[in-house]
């Protein structure tokens, strides 16, 4: 995705009369439209150009504060169809994949998934996605829009080449205009599903990162997998899209859940910690820069077979120059520090913030940011520079707000 401080552009706009209700094909100013346009500009969504696409930053009813905290405390519907969705399949699927990636997917067992990054010779992020193993046999795959080409030409690369040395592993890329994707989370978003799905039990075993296939409120062959990008309980579902319209008014139906845009997306993703591809990571940043360094699996620890490998694996052994960390700005009520500010100690810049933005759960504005290695640790006192002047901060460990993920019991 990209950075939203910098890249939305606001525009209110209404629905066309006569307008087809499946729009996905269409281009407008504002972006490729998804399947729900038509749908988000009829519920008063402000839309916005968000990496090429049409999508809500927020919607009349409710302010992106008052989303922010809905979702917290009860449950919010997010059109994320922009993002690339991806099948590799055959016997030979999983490790071609790993073959540009940092996962174990050979081991992750079928029906469960993995956050991972792609890497490139110099250990650097090229993005991060969310890889299900369907089956042993089959791969689907999540990744960033805004790194839609990118990833495209990566998976395809290594798909040919394993396809040239006999391999056995093809791959399918979905089209917003055939496939969307929609995220619903919050604390009563697993009941309000149940409701609807065929099992109504199924919930119960499916734990955080895990996917299945089901009906859903009539609509059929519906991809659920457990996870999400707001450090709440929820699921993301794929599904047909000449279905969507029809998934997403019935989990509106009984007046619980609401809809919710880009904005309250956003700030939700920063209180939990969660990184946004662009500006807390990128192809300059290691995953042991980052704090990603557990993406990192053991057996690719190992193997050391994996783009940029003996780069990332002697940071691991030998330590890095800067860190990913959090912030917290201290005293009374002081300006949100946004990206790019400015990261001092002792007179001397240290660092630079890459996320930032008041926090609707905590009240205090938080950040995330690069600082030098040896500040790193949590309570250690900073100053950042906001419009010419200093503000007291201090580095604070993410999330700022508590994980509430469907995790499987520990044995």
């Amino acid at each position: 995705m990209l950075k939203l401080s910098n890249r939305l552009k606001l525009t209110r706009v209404r629905a066309l009369p006569g307008a087809p209700r499946h729009a996905s094909s269409a281009h407008s100013s504002e972006g490729e439209r998804t399947a729900l346009y038509d749908f988000h500009v009829q519920k008063g969504g402000k839309i916005v150009n968000f990496g090429g696409y049409a999508l809500p930053v927020q919607y009349s009813d409710q302010s992106i504060i008052a989303s922010h905290l809905h979702t917290r405390s009860v449950g919010s519907i997010f059109d994320v169809s922009h993002m690339l969705q991806t099948y590799v399949r055959g016997k030979d699927a999983a490790a071609c994949l790993e073959s540009v990636c940092t996962a174990d997917i050979t081991g992750t067992p079928a029906g469960s998934g993995t956050l991972t990054v792609f890497t490139n010779d110099q250990g650097g992020i090229l993005d991060d996605l969310i890889v299900n193993k369907v089956s042993e046999k089959e791969l689907y795959v999540v990744s960033n829009a805004a790194m839609k080409q990118q990833d495209q030409e990566i998976i395809s690369a290594a798909v040919s080449s394993f396809k040239s040395q006999g391999k056995d592993v093809a791959v399918e890329f979905l089209a917003p205009s055939d496939q969307s994707l929609i995220a619903v989370q919050g604390p009563r978003v697993a009941a309000e599903l149940a409701e609807l799905l065929a099992p109504a039990t199924a919930l119960d075993q499916l734990y955080f990162m895990g996917s299945m296939v089901g009906t859903v409120a009539g609509v059929p062959s519906v991809r659920i997998t457990r996870c999400g990008y707001t450090g709440e309980d929820g699921v993301e579902m794929s599904v047909d899209s000449s279905h969507v319209r029809t998934l997403t008014e019935a989990l509106l139906a009984n007046g619980t859940l609401k809809l919710a845009g880009l904005g309250a997306r956003d700030s939700l993703r920063l209180e939990a910690g969660l990184c946004l591809y662009g500006s807390d990571i990128d192809a300059q940043t290691t995953p042991v820069e980052a704090a990603l360094a557990w993406l990192v699996a053991k057996r690719r620890r190992t193997t050391r077979d994996f783009p940029g490998a003996e780069v990332v694996l002697g940071q691991l052994k030998g330590g890095v120059q800067r860190r990913r960390v959090g912030l917290q700005m201290l005293g009374a009520k002081p300006p949100p520090a946004r990206s790019g500010v400015t990261i001092f100690s002792g007179g001397q810049q240290v660092g630079q913030v890459t996320s930032g933005c008041p926090s609707p759960s905590t009240g205090r504005n938080i950040a995330m940011g690069y600082v030098q290695d040896a500040l790193k640790a949590p309570g250690t006192k900073v100053e950042l520079k906001v419009r010419d002047k200093f503000y007291e901060a201090e580095i604070t460990k993410t999330p700022f707000v508590k994980a509430n993920y469907f995790n499987k019991p520990k044995i």
